[in-house]
């Protein structure tokens, strides 16, 4: 594509061209980041030309995206999810400008239809016939949701352990599930060899470029939707370290089309027994596998597959990590939605957790533009939220289940 230079490799720096390489550095087996004329593309793409656009989904930044074309694009708009002023949560940690961006909203009422609308609508373009991921369960059902109907055959490789809305969702929009009797990381490399065994197209985020891509468009209706400023600080909840690279990216990318004269502070969010990225970060040293363990399945990993270009992110960014326990992002899950409306899932509360935890310590001034992400709904996982309920339960005792008893 002529708007495309090609890839840059984010571990040895390497560069290739587009068209040859399909996955990762073939020097270096690094993540490939996509590169863009920019100078070419400050041609096509301006304020005034978003503003003249009609579409409000992730479609409208099809100029600075790795498709050709809409002939390819899954067959339900992703994206131009809602940015909350958060005053009442605002209000509770002493900030005067905070936002709650709710890609909740989304098709699989997850963050991670952004990634499948691009890696699907890639797959479709280059006539791929099955496509194949890993995941906790957000990655996958949004992957089956955005593939049903398309004509790809789609395969899932999920832990046992997955939460069972999620495994309802891929099943119902017809994907065909592997139940991995391990975990995520686990899942990960089974996917990945029968991908190569099979020649399937491998979604996996950290191994295919395309899903950063589609991550990076939150960062462009940040942008549109907060007037065309920039936010000081965005908080991220991090596994993988795909969404805060792409995050990264895609205000990147508006910088370096003069749409934005500045570039925000990044603060990743991790549970503190899921935390590789950020003990990489502090440290300087290579990531480390953890444990993974936490409550919050989508962030649960133990070596992070797009690490790398998450600690990047937050070295360029002037960031900063945050770990929070299982019971911080289980208290935020009724906060957010207690103060702002919103229902979370664990992973999706992660990020206010953080916040709330970065306001205590004074990482954060009361007049700053802040943004938080909820990344997920909490339909995704009803049996984490009735555990953030688990003390009220207790305390009202026998007049909860009488209340329960008499509305069924």
């Amino acid at each position: 594509m002529k708007k495309i230079l090609g890839f840059r490799c984010v571990r040895c720096a390497g560069e290739f061209h587009f068209g040859k390489v399909k996955y990762v550095c073939p020097a270096c087996q690094g993540n490939l980041q996509i590169i863009y004329d920019y100078k070419n593309l400050k041609k096509r793409i301006s304020r005034n030309s978003l503003k003249a656009n009609p579409k409000l989904d992730i479609g409208r930044y099809l100029d600075i995206l790795p498709l050709s074309g809409r002939n390819h694009f899954p067959p339900i708009p992703v994206g131009w999810t809602p940015l909350y002023s958060a005053k009442r949560l605002g209000a509770r940690v002493g900030l005067s400008h905070l936002y709650l961006k709710d890609d909740g909203r989304n098709p699989s009422a997850s963050f991670k239809d952004r990634a499948s609308f691009v890696a699907v609508g890639r797959a479709l373009e280059t006539g791929e016939k099955v496509i194949a991921g890993a995941s906790t369960g957000n990655a996958a059902s949004s992957t089956a949701c955005l593939a049903a109907g398309t004509g790809l055959e789609t395969i899932i490789y999920v832990p046992k352990s997955a939460p069972q809305a999620k495994i309802a969702q891929i099943l119902v929009f017809g994907a065909k599930v592997v139940a991995v009797d391990g975990t995520y990381d686990q899942a990960f490399d089974l996917c990945l060899k029968e991908c190569e065994k099979y020649g399937w197209y491998n979604r996996n985020t950290g191994h295919n470029p395309f899903t950063r891509e589609g991550k990076k468009t939150c960062s462009f209706e940040i942008v549109e939707q907060m007037g065309w400023k920039c936010p000081d600080t965005v908080f991220v909840p991090v596994g993988d370290g795909n969404i805060i690279s792409g995050i990264w990216k895609g205000f990147k990318d508006f910088y370096e089309l003069g749409l934005i004269d500045k570039l925000p502070r990044l603060a990743a969010v991790q549970a503190q027994n899921s935390d590789a990225i950020i003990k990489a970060f502090e440290s300087g040293r290579e990531i480390k596998p953890v444990s993974g363990k936490t409550i919050a399945d989508s962030i649960s990993v133990s070596l992070p597959r797009d690490g790398g270009a998450a600690v990047t992110a937050l070295k360029e960014s002037g960031g900063f990590g945050i770990r929070v326990s299982d019971k911080e992002i289980l208290e935020a899950i009724k906060t957010i939605a207690r103060t702002e409306n919103v229902f979370a899932e664990p992973a999706g509360a992660t990020a206010a957790a953080g916040l709330a935890k970065a306001a205590g310590k004074r990482l954060v001034k009361a007049d700053e533009k802040i943004v938080i992400l909820v990344t997920g709904n909490g339909l995704k996982d009803v049996q984490s939220a009735m555990k953030a309920m688990e003390g009220e339960k207790k305390a009202m005792g026998s007049g909860l289940h009488l209340s329960l008893v008499g509305i069924s």
